[in-house]
Formats: structure tokens, C-alpha cells, sequence
């Protein structure tokens, strides 16, 4: 066999021309800026970041609810409809000069626009679209901490100083600059547009899915079945991309994804007919606002079959993402990567942003329908009377909050996660034996079952007794896991390998 040597060559620095040059140089002096800041002070960093955010999400509510009030009062005598855009700036100076808190200066002529629905949709899609991409990129870097953590070794640690949290952003530039290639014997335009066709649909289940009382894009009353449907048509992208790459191990795993994704959503909207029987209602803001009398008045509380139904919508939802134990779409020990093998840069982050993007949509679901929603396990009945600011911000600290519910889905997230690195794989036959003679014979015993519960149990005192004595079981749950936490993170020190070792500053 003829061999070939290629003789080393020493890398030459790539030279940057026009804007470029300008750009690098830029970020060079904030990385060298930041860095050290980051580095020495991470936590507080942090922190801040945080507290920075959530004031910022809590200023939007309260400006719109401005404009809201402004609108809506008596101005010169005449009351105002929300979308008529007549109230001038003077109008709005004048409201505001009635109020000492505020100023009329610039303030003025910035709430003004907000009066034009366009506008305010704008800003909401502005807010949905940097949610939707935020999350990933986060959910992308825990996965790589928590999986390296799993397998006794610290995962990315450098890019960005402190736990590699900029690790994810450097993929992404990297991934962008990468080239966009297409097969030679692939339909090179359903191959290009099938990431978009998987993208798209997990964007448009945001813009539905409420974080809060009124913190909804759109509330409508079939937000569930609007959600409920962007999952299911991110299917189409999955088969178009098998079928277009014209690849073996591309179609296997679009054929399975097709299988397992119509199958499992079976019983997941099964199950999501028992919080619509218990609340009455197919609005989501609702069903949220019914739970939240503390954390024994959550759906999945109610009663067993609710229970049942929580975990089965949550084992199902797990297919439903392509998570193991359900990763058979893109099985890498058997189809190299499954439907996105033939993918690379720009389109083959889609995918991925896709996947967590909907891992956060059905966390979301669970969270609305089944936990509590945006609220604390205490009753919002011992919430303060919002007669000041600072009052205002505790209840949206102890009792409700859109913070609450990113913290619930997280925690969902994470779960995800835990049992992607800790289950293996189950076989093709397996996933659908699962769900055609296990799940879905308990997803209907339990909707029946809470039918009958409804119609001769609920409100009496077994109804009452049992629901305590399931709010306690979550509660112990709850407690267990923190309490392996907090043992996991005393005892961090006896662990092998670099876990044993602070590699960098707050570690």
C-alpha cells in the first residue's frame, strides 16, 4: 500500500481584513476585560445576573401595565379603549404628572408606542424568541457538567473561565462558521428545509405556553391543543430529513422517530384529559390559577389516578423528545447519528436546538397541568397586599411568579438529563411494547378511573385524606433529592479522580 506523509507545517495566524479586523479586535479587549472579573468573582456574577434578569422581566410587566391603566382611565374626560391609539404624548405626560412616583421626561415618549398592538407584539416576540434561544444554550452546557459529573470527570471547564459556561456559545460560532454541506444524491430541498421544518414548530409552542398569570403571548382556550399539535409536527421535519439525505442509517432513524413519536403521543394526550376534567377547563392560565392554594391543591395531588397520570405524561414526554431511554431515532452505538447522520453546521444545530427547546415545552406542560404552574407550594392566600414595591417583589419571590415556573422546568430538564447518563438504550420492540401494552392500558384505566373518582369521591373526606397523604409523598420526594444533594456536595471531596480537586475559582 503506497503511504503518504504530508510534512508538518507551523499554523500561520489568519489575517483579518476590514469590519472583521475591527470586530476581533473588540472582543479581544472585552474578553481580556472580563476575564479576570469572571474568574475571581463568579458567584456574585451570577447572582447578579439573575436578580438582573428577573428586574428586567418584572419592568415589562410593570410598563405594559401601565400603558394598560393609562388607556384605560379617564383622560380629559374621556374614557379610552386599549387599541384606539389616540392618547397623545401629552396625555400620557399629564397622567404621569399626576403620579409623584414618576418622572414625564423621556418617559413620555417611550410608553407611547406601546399603545400599538404591533408594537407590543413585537417586544412579546422579542422576549419569546430570546427565551426559546437562551434555553438550549444553557440546557446544551448543563447536559455536557452534568454528564461529565456522572462519569467522574468535570466536563468543559475553560472557555469562559469559570466552568466552561461559555463553552456553548463557542460551539455555536463554531458550528456557524462551518460548511453547509449537502450529499451529492440527497433531494437538496427537502434536505435543507427539514431542520426548519423540526425548528419552526418547537418556537411556536412558546408562544402559547404561559408563565404566568399574564405572562401568556396568547391566551387562548386551545393553547393545550395548540401546544399539543407544534409537538407533533416536528415529526414531519425528523422524516424529511431521513428521507432527503438518502442514507441508510438516516431513514432507520426518521422511520423510528415516526413510530415512536405516533405511538407514545397517545397516551400522552391521554392522560392530558384528567387536569382538563379536574379544572373544567381547556384554558392553560386557569388550570394554573386553580393550583394555587399550596402544594397539596396541585392536579397531580388530587387524587391516585391524577398521580398516575403525572408520571405516565412524564415517561411519555421522554419518547416523545427523543430522550433515552427513548433515543432510538438517533442511536449512535447503531445509526452513526440517526436521522441528522448526513447534517453538519449551521442545520445541524437546529436539531438540537429543537430538542431542548421541546424538552422545556413538555417540562412546561407538566408544570402547568400537573405542579403548581408559576406557583410556590405556599397558598397564595398569605400573600401580602401589593400596596408597595417591595411587597410586590416578595410576592413574586414566596408565592407566584414566572420565575417559579422556568424553576420548575429546569428541574424537569435536569431529570431529563439524570436519566439520559445513568438508563441505557432499550431496543426498538422494547419502546413500542412499552407503549402499545403498558402505557397506554394505564393512561386509560387512569382517565376512567378519575372519571368515577369524580363522579362519587371527590370532595368527601377519603378524597380529602388521600390527597394529603399524596402531597406528603411528593413532599418526601421532594426532601429526599435535596437531601442527596446537599450530602452529594459535603461530601464532594471523596470522590475520585479531578471531582476530588477545585480545578478553577468557585468550583
Amino acid at each position: 500500500m503506497t503511504q503518504f506523509s504530508v510534512p508538518w507545517k507551523q499554523a500561520t495566524p489568519v489575517e483579518y481584513r476590514g469590519p472583521a479586523r475591527g470586530i476581533v479586535a473588540l472582543a479581544r479587549i472585552v474578553y481580556s476585560l472580563a476575564a479576570p472579573i469572571v474568574s475571581r468573582f463568579p458567584g456574585p456574577i451570577l447572582i447578579g445576573a439573575i436578580v438582573v434578569t428577573t428586574i428586567l422581566v418584572w419592568a415589562h410587566w410593570v410598563v405594559f401595565g401601565i400603558v394598560e391603566t393609562i388607556a384605560l382611565s379617564d383622560v380629559n374626560g374621556a374614557t379610552r379603549s386599549l387599541w384606539d391609539q389616540t392618547l397623545t404624548v401629552t396625555e400620557i405626560g399629564a397622567y404621569l404628572d399626576g403620579k409623584s412616583v414618576f418622572g414625564t421626561g423621556l418617559i413620555k415618549y417611550l410608553l407611547w408606542p406601546l399603545q400599538i398592538e404591533l408594537v407590543r407584539d413585537l417586544v412579546g416576540l422579542g422576549a419569546i424568541f430570546g427565551l426559546f434561544n437562551l434555553i438550549p444554550v444553557y440546557a446544551i452546557w448543563w447536559e455536557r457538567k452534568v454528564a461529565g459529573r456522572i462519569q467522574s470527570r468535570m466536563g468543559p471547564m475553560r472557555v469562559g473561565g469559570w466552568h466552561g459556561w461559555a463553552q456553548s456559545f463557542a460551539d455555536g460560532v463554531k458550528l456557524v462558521g462551518k460548511e453547509d454541506l449537502v450529499p451529492a444524491q440527497a433531494d437538496a430541498g427537502l434536505f435543507r428545509i427539514a431542520p426548519y421544518l423540526a425548528f419552526v414548530p418547537s418556537l411556536l409552542a412558546f408562544l402559547c405556553l404561559p408563565l404566568g398569570s399574564y405572562w401568556v403571548f396568547r391566551n387562548v382556550d386551545v393553547a393545550l391543543i395548540f401546544i399539543a399539535a407544534m409537538i407533533g409536527v416536528e415529526v414531519v421535519g425528523v422524516i424529511i430529513a431521513g428521507w432527503a439525505s438518502n442514507n441508510k442509517w438516516s431513514i432507520y432513524g426518521a422511520m423510528r422517530e415516526a413510530c415512536q413519536m405516533v405511538s407514545y403521543e397517545i397516551p400522552m394526550t391521554t392522560v392530558l384529559l384528567i387536569p382538563i376534567m379536574t379544572a373544567g377547563t381547556l384554558n392553560m392560565v386557569q388550570i394554573g390559577d386553580l393550583q394555587s392554594g399550596g402544594w397539596h391543591t396541585w392536579v397531580a395531588f388530587h387524587n391516585p389516578f391524577t398521580f398516575i397520570a403525572f408520571i405516565t405524561y412524564y415517561i411519555a414526554s421522554l419518547a416523545n423528545c427523543k430522550r433515552a431511554p427513548f433515543d432510538l431515532p438517533e442511536s449512535e452505538s447503531e445509526l452513526v447519528a440517526g436521522f441528522h447522520t448526513e447534517y453538519s453546521g449551521f442545520r445541524w444545530a437546529l436539531f438540537f436546538f429543537a430538542e431542548y427547546a421541546a424538552m422545556f415545552v413538555v417540562s412546561g406542560l407538566a408544570v402547568t397541568l400537573f405542579l403548581g404552574a408559576w406557583h410556590t407550594p405556599l397558598p397564595s392566600s398569605w400573600a401580602f397586599t401589593e400596596d408597595s414595591l417591595i411587597k410586590i417583589m416578595l410576592n413574586g419571590i414566596l408565592f407566584s411568579s414566572p420565575f417559579w415556573f422556568i424553576f420548575k422546568c429546569m428541574i424537569f430538564i435536569y431529570i431529563q438529563i439524570w436519566i439520559r447518563w445513568t438508563l441505557p438504550r432499550v431496543r426498538i420492540d422494547q419502546v413500542l411494547y412499552s407503549c402499545v401494552q403498558v402505557m397506554f392500558p394505564v393512561a386509560c384505566v387512569a382517565l376512567v378511573g378519575h372519571a368515577v373518582w369524580m363522579v362519587t369521591l371527590d370532595g368527601t373526606t377519603i378524597s380529602k385524606i388521600i390527597q394529603a397523604v399524596l402531597a406528603l409523598i411528593g413532599a418526601g420526594v421532594v426532601v429526599s433529592f435535596l437531601s442527596v444533594a446537599v450530602y452529594g456536595y459535603v461530601n464532594g471531596r471523596r470522590m475520585v479522580g479531578y471531582l476530588a480537586v477545585k480545578q478553577l475559582p468557585g468550583s
